[in-house]
């Protein structure tokens, strides 16, 4: 699992949420339950002006930090908001700082394991504004697939 750092400029994204908690591994119901609606029901190709087809799970609105209630989203990043399709939402992810993990293996064994990594370090600079994943063309294999991890930080 490699490590580095990244600035990235502000971009927007629309798709479908879910409000969630790590507790009692609700969230690994809920937002599996959110993903295999967002594939089941080929929500992808209703989310207009897309950048490309690489699907984004953003973890944002968290009430403290990783032990409280936040908003997980499942969709695409767009070039513009101006049309949201009905059940939809819109979210504007600021400038910052990304710490970036690489999970590489078994989906979503990888990914949860990556994310088991991050929270174990607690690390004191995350900023719990918005954190992601980012399943793209190296995610298409689900026995070989690489997701990168975007953490937030100061």
């Amino acid at each position: 699992m490699g490590q580095k750092t990244i600035q990235l400029d502000q971009f927007q994204v629309i798709g479908i949420s879910v409000r969630t908690t790590n507790q009692n591994g609700q969230s690994q119901k809920d937002i599996g339950n959110l993903f295999g609606r967002f594939m089941m029901e080929n929500l992808i190709e209703k989310i207009p002006n897309k950048e490309n087809n690489d699907i984004y799970c953003i973890y944002t609105d968290y009430e403290s930090d990783q032990t409280a209630p936040y908003t997980t989203i499942i969709g695409c990043r767009v070039s513009s908001l101006q049309s949201i399709p009905e059940g939809f939402i819109s979210k504007v992810i600021p400038k910052t700082t990304y710490q970036i993990y690489t999970s590489k293996g078994k989906l979503p064994d990888c990914v949860g394991e990556t994310w088991m990594k991050i929270w174990n370090e607690n690390s004191p600079n995350r900023k719990y504004i918005a954190d992601f994943d980012v399943y793209g063309s190296k995610s298409q294999n689900p026995t070989e697939a690489e997701v990168d991890t975007y953490l937030s930080i100061r």
